[in-house]
C-alpha cells in the first residue's frame, strides 16, 4: 500500500513537471543547478519548484548534489530525459503521466455514478482530455507515422500509392494530427478526416488552414452511419483508424461502414492496443493496470453512451479479429508495429 500511494503521488507530480515544462528545462542542463537557476529558466515560482523537486528527488528521478557551504543543486539524468521530455518523440512516456490526473478531474464523479446507473458518459465531460489526446498523437505520430509506419504497410505498396495519388480517409481523426501529417507528406493524394465532435473538427480545419494544406477535407460524422452514405460507397483506396475503434458506441457498424467506403481493392489499417480479449491473458501485460484504468475512466463509458457496446480499450486482438471478419473483410492480418510495442496493426483487405 505504501508503494501504491507513493507511485500515485509521483505520477501526479510528474504530470505537473511535464505540463509546466520543468522536465524539458532541466534536460537542457549538463550539470546540477540551483533552484533559482531552474526556476528562472522555466519562468516559474521558486517556492513551487522547490516543493516539486522534493517529490522528484525522493522519487530518485532528479539527483541531489550536496556541496558544502553552498545551495543544493539538482540534475535530471539524460537517460531520464530520453523518456520524459518532448524531445523523446515516440519514446516519450512523460506525456502519459498527465492521463490519470486529467481523467480523474474530468470524469471521476461521473464514473462513480455509472457504477450505479450503468449509463455511459458523453464526450462533453472530456474537453481537456481531447486536447491531451492531440498532444499524445503529436508525440506518437510526429516522428514515426510518415517515416516508419506507412513505409511498413503492405510491404511499401501503400507508400507508392500515396505518392502516386489515392483517396484516403482517417476515422476518429480528432484534431487532425495524423491526417494533416499524411496530407502534407503526400500532396498528390486527397485526404478526408472524420470525427463525431464538431469542436475537434473546427480545430482540425483551423490547423489545416494555418498550414495551407489544400488536399484535405474534414467531416463531422458518426462513423457508425457510414454504410448509409450511398455517395461514399467505394470512394476510398485506403482507410486508417488510430486508437479510435474501441471508443465507438457501435463499433461493428463502423467496421462495416469502412468496408462500404473502400474500393474493391481497398485496404484498412486499424491501429489499436496490443492486448488479449481474455483478462487472464493480460496478467503479464506491462501496462495492464494503467490501460484498464484509462478504459474504465474514458474508453468504456464513452462507448456506452446511448446504449452503446462499451468495448473498452482492452477489447483485445481476438475480439478485434472476430469483428473485422463479421464486417466482411476477406483478409485480416495482425502485425506488430515498428517501434511501438504497445499497439498492433490490424491490416485488412476488402
Amino acid at each position: 500500500m505504501i508503494d501504491i500511494l507513493n507511485y500515485g503521488a509521483i505520477n501526479l507530480a510528474m504530470a505537473i513537471g511535464y505540463r509546466t515544462g520543468l522536465f524539458d528545462v532541466m534536460d537542457e542542463f549538463d550539470s546540477p543547478q540551483t533552484i533559482d537557476k531552474i526556476s528562472q529558466a522555466a519562468g516559474l515560482n521558486s517556492r513551487y519548484v522547490t516543493e516539486w523537486l522534493g517529490v522528484m528527488t525522493t522519487a530518485e528521478i532528479t539527483e541531489l548534489s550536496l556541496i558544502e557551504n553552498a545551495e543544493n543543486r539538482y540534475f535530471l539524468p539524460k537517460n531520464w530525459g530520453d523518456l520524459l521530455t518532448r524531445r523523446a518523440g515516440n519514446s516519450n512516456l512523460g506525456v502519459y503521466t498527465q492521463e490519470i490526473p486529467l481523467l480523474t478531474r474530468c470524469a471521476m464523479a461521473a464514473v462513480i455514478d455509472g457504477f450505479n446507473t450503468g449509463e455511459g458518459i458523453s464526450y462533453d465531460h472530456y474537453p481537456k482530455f481531447q486536447v491531451f489526446m492531440s498532444q499524445l498523437a503529436n508525440a506518437k505520430h510526429r516522428q514515426v507515422l510518415v517515416n516508419t509506419f506507412l513505409p511498413s504497410v503492405d510491404n511499401g505498396r501503400i507508400i507508392q500509392q500515396l505518392e502516386s495519388g489515392i483517396q484516403v480517409c482517417d476515422l476518429g481523426c480528432a484534431e487532425g494530427v495524423a491526417v494533416i501529417l499524411m496530407a502534407e507528406a503526400f500532396p498528390k493524394s486527397h485526404f478526408v478526416g472524420i470525427d463525431i465532435s464538431p469542436e475537434v473538427i473546427d480545430e482540425a480545419r483551423r490547423k489545416a488552414r494555418q498550414q495551407k494544406i489544400e488536399n484535405l477535407d474534414f467531416l463531422v460524422l458518426d462513423a457508425a452511419d457510414l454504410k448509409s452514405k450511398r455517395e461514399m460507397k467505394g470512394l476510398f483506396d485506403y482507410v486508417t483508424a488510430f486508437d479510435a475503434i474501441h471508443d465507438q458506441t457501435r463499433p461493428l457498424d463502423v467496421l462495416r461502414g469502412v468496408n462500404h467506403i473502400l474500393t474493391p481493392n481497398g485496404r484498412f489499417s486499424m491501429v489499436d492496443i496490443a492486448a488479449h480479449s481474455n483478462l487472464a491473458d493480460n496478467m503479464t501485460h506491462p501496462m495492464g493496470p494503467f490501460l484498464y484504468t484509462v478504459s474504465l475512466m474514458h474508453c468504456m463509458p464513452v462507448g456506452l453512451v446511448g446504449g452503446g457496446t462499451g468495448l473498452g480499450m482492452m477489447w483485445g486482438r481476438e475480439k478485434a479479429v472476430e469483428m473485422l471478419r463479421d464486417a466482411q473483410f476477406q483478409k485480416v492480418q495482425v502485425l506488430e508495429m515498428p517501434d511501438d510495442p504497445f499497439n498492433l496493426h490490424f491490416f485488412c483487405s476488402k
